[in-house]
């Protein structure tokens, strides 16, 4: 029997931000993966239209790269607490994890999540200390902040000797002592050296690439053993159908080989394979035969699904499901009834969007789809908001049309039949001037403050804050900080119910009739209310166009026009200086509204409206 091909497989985690999309990109890039001549994105792996707009990861991904005779194959994982379920089930697939920690951030909330669960996974990991080249990097105090972190996660001996080493991924560089990068012009914000990170002044990434061969032995020779392949991720193809991706635990698996699918409910029943698929690069490429170790993707079982274990038909041995934790927050999908339905979405009714959310199931892991008693509203619950936004926004460009209603938190009963709601672990980073007030509208909303402390003019809060709390408070937090704040966010707990919280103190302007905006009209309502509308914007009766100065509703007219008579002329509008109007994103709308609103979503606008458009329904409703 030939040789087996040593292989490793490594996850870069990290919290949001901390340049894991970019390190991969130094990987590939260094590998020879890519040709001289090759025109080569910033973050090659965020291959999705949202994931590049945003410079976030959503979905984890897979690559290749060969140093020396060794392949290691690489998973970039999302760091936001909302895309756990994908860092999850990626631990089982991966033989080491490359923990990246910014060098003035230090260890975030997300970092204390995606290594918790790398460390019960029993993983080695190797700490890469990035961006040394910030005037503010503080590197020894993070390393022992790391440490602190690994022995408060309760690590093991063999786990706390990790190796260190310093980089800066932007450019390619990965040091074993930082005094290395002292002389070398990094020139920090020069974009010319961006789209090159092939190393600098003689360095390059070179030294994390022998720490990995150094501190990963390859994946041993389990070839003659039966098949045992685990599916972690799924994918889909238009040609070819669903697809199942994960490491094969041992034995060889071949394109057109029969197997046993091991399911959740202990049943098994036989299948065959009719493509196999491993990654070189960034492709994948179809392989007669791929062996125990490496990461593969397979087709021909339409009905494979995570956790499910495809094995030997002689000699089955599923392996443990695994274990993704439960949505916090739901919300109704709807048929769009508002007076524009249909105008621009291609995709209106109700079997279009049960027919979009079973297709978002078969890879999304972490979402839930429920029926309601209207077949034309259905229950989606997902991680947090950010999860179901991203659902909702990729559903739209994709020509839907569609309400959503307030997102509501989850809740649920202990054994002594008490209410349980869950709690997330916030860290705030804000300047010290505005502390005061974030304090004040955190302990409004139910939040325990857990630690605080200060440095270099600004204050580090740690909090418990109840989920219903954090909704809506991302844009007020952005204004009271002067956008200076930053808040990191994950899920914590269930606890106790924590009693009501205050929501929106304003109303809102609601428009009487349908028609265009004017700025006369505008003018005269703006004095009140702050406008969600400009002029020339076509409203309809019962659609939200700004937010009232006082708590109560207020119905407007932004559609009157002026009355010309001989004593007025008609031209004397021209000099109207109207406020520029407040517009919203999908989470800030999202996060806008009260119980009786829905967000309408179309390809081409979000508007707010309330749930019943008449106003002597609202009345009726009211009392």
């Amino acid at each position: 029997m030939a040789e087996k091909q040593k292989i490793i497989n490594i996850a870069v985690i990290a919290h949001v931000d901390a340049g894991k999309s970019t390190l991969v990109d130094a990987f590939l890039n260094q590998s020879g993966v890519f040709r001289e001549n090759e025109e080569v994105v910033d973050c090659v792996m965020d291959s999705d239209d949202i994931e590049r707009e945003r410079g976030i990861t959503i979905y984890s991904k897979n690559c290749s790269i060969m140093h020396g005779d060794t392949k290691i194959n690489i998973v970039d994982t999302p760091g936001h607490a909302d895309f756990s379920s994908e860092v999850e089930r990626i631990m089982k697939t991966v033989d080491t994890v490359i923990l990246l920690v910014d060098s003035s951030e230090g260890p975030m909330p997300q970092t204390r999540f995606v290594l918790s669960k790398s460390l019960e996974q029993g993983l080695n990991p190797i700490l890469l200390i990035n961006k040394i080249d910030k005037k503010d990097a503080r590197i020894d105090e993070v390393v022992d902040e790391v440490y602190e972190l690994f022995m408060d996660l309760n690590a093991n001996d063999e786990q706390l000797d990790f190796p260190i080493l310093y980089g800066i991924a932007r450019q390619g560089i990965a040091v074993r002592d930082p005094e290395e990068v002292k002389g070398i012009e990094v020139g920090e914000g020069d974009k010319k050296l961006r789209h090159t990170p092939r190393g600098i002044g003689g360095l390059d990434i070179t030294p994390l690439f022998d720490t990995i061969v150094e501190h990963c032995a390859p994946y041993p020779d389990l070839r003659d053993e039966p098949l045992q392949f685990q599916v972690s991720t799924l994918a889909y193809d238009d040609y070819i159908g669903r697809l199942g991706i994960g490491r094969i635990t041992r034995g060889v698996i071949r394109e057109g080989q029969t197997v046993a699918v091991a399911r959740e409910d202990g049943t098994i029943e036989n299948k065959k394979i009719n493509q196999v698929f491993v990654y070189r690069g960034l492709k994948r490429m179809a392989v007669p035969q791929a062996e125990c170790g490496d990461i593969v993707v397979v087709s021909g079982i339409s009905d494979i699904s995570i956790g499910e274990t495809i094995c030997d038909p002689s000699d089955p041995q599923p392996m443990e499901m695994i274990h993704i934790e439960e949505p916090t927050l739901s919300m109704n999908f709807m048929v769009n009834t508002s007076p524009f339905a249909g105008r621009v979405g291609k995709y209106v009714t109700s079997r279009h969007i049960r027919e979009r959310l079973n297709k978002e199931l078969e890879v999304n892991v972490g979402l839930l789809v429920e029926d309601t008693d209207s077949t034309d509203c259905f229950k989606v619950s997902g991680r947090g908001e950010l999860h179901l936004s991203i659902l909702i926004e990729n559903m739209r460009r994709e020509g839907y049309e569609l309400a959503v209603s307030k997102p509501e938190v989850i809740f649920h009963k202990d054994e002594n039949g008490r209410k349980l709601e869950p709690v997330e672990e916030v860290v705030i980073n804000v300047p010290d001037e505005y502390s005061g007030s974030v304090i004040s509208k955190l302990n409004q909303r139910k939040g325990m403050m857990v630690q605080m402390s200060g440095e270099n003019g600004y204050s580090r809060l740690e909090y418990h804050v109840p989920t219903r709390g954090l909704l809506g408070y991302r844009s007020e937090f952005i204004n009271d900080t002067r956008g200076e704040g930053s808040m990191e966010r994950r899920f914590f707990d269930f606890e106790p119910y924590k009693g009501e919280i205050p929501g929106r103190t304003n109303g809102v302007a609601i428009a009487i009739e349908e028609g265009n905006c004017t700025p006369y009209a505008l003018f005269n309502i703006g004095e009140r209310v702050q406008m969600f509308v400009e002029p020339g914007t076509h409203v309809y009766e019962g659609m939200i166009v700004g937010m009232n100065s006082r708590s109560d509703d207020m119905d407007v007219n932004p559609c009157k026009a002026k009355k010309v008579s001989n004593m007025r002329a008609a031209g004397s509008d021209e000099t109207i200086k109207l406020s520029p109007p407040r517009t919203f994103t999908l989470e800030e709308a999202l996060e806008f509204i009260a119980d009786d609103e829905l967000v309408e979503v179309t390809p081409d606008d979000i508007r707010l409206r309330k749930k019943l458009l008449h106003e002597l329904d609202r009345r009726r409703a009211g009392r």
